[in-house]
């Protein structure tokens, strides 16, 4: 075997892998407004900017170019505006009121006038929780963006990562990740000597 150029030992992520629940420092790409009928939502674009899953949502998409599904950007925080049309106003107006101090405490000098295009380029933080979903009679858990706080929270761990939501008829937990090496077994039970193509 001839050894390719660029070569180097290195573990990838899976395709699909989820970021692992907790607390990540991440920069804001864009924001946009999207109405519906029922109320707006402030749509924020990010990307992990620190730590071991810098760049995390990058290559996701990058790794999801050739895939069979509609190609989105997963590193997203979508948060009701509040209005006369909220069904929740209240819940509404804390989280907006907390995602606009996240990003000034994050941000110094920044302050919030009310335009969602000075949300690119500013830091904040985020928290990720685990979500159980289920499709076509399948289910299974993931991570997503269920809040924000300060940068400083992050980086000082005095943050708390949001409890695990499981679906509303499930009495389930977020399982435990398995070790590559448990997986390596399951696999090694499942297929014997005799079947492998080599």
């Amino acid at each position: 075997m001839k050894k390719y150029a660029g070569y180097e030992a290195k573990k990838s992520e899976a395709a699909g892998a989820a970021l692992p629940a907790g607390g990540y420092v991440a920069k804001i790409l864009g924001a946009e407004v999207k109405e519906y009928d029922w109320g707006d939502v402030l749509v924020i674009s990010f990307d992990i900017a620190e730590g071991e899953h810098k760049g995390f949502f990058a290559n996701r998409w990058k790794s999801d170019e050739n895939s069979d599904f509609e190609r989105k950007w997963k590193g997203v925080f979508r948060l009701n505006i509040p209005s006369d049309k909220s069904r929740y106003p209240d819940s509404d107006k804390r989280s907006f009121n907390n995602c606009m101090w996240a990003v000034e405490s994050s941000n110094k000098g920044y302050t919030w006038g009310w335009d969602e295009s000075t949300l690119k380029g500013k830091m904040v933080g985020v928290l990720f929780r685990n979500r159980e979903w289920e499709m076509d009679g399948k289910t299974g858990w993931t991570t997503e963006c269920c809040s924000v706080t300060s940068v400083g929270d992050i980086r000082e761990g005095t943050f708390y990562t949001p409890k695990d939501k499981p679906l509303k008829k499930s009495d389930s937990a977020a399982p435990a990740a398995k070790s590559p090496a448990e997986t390596a077994k399951e696999v090694a039970d499942i297929i014997s000597d005799d079947e492998l193509p080599f």
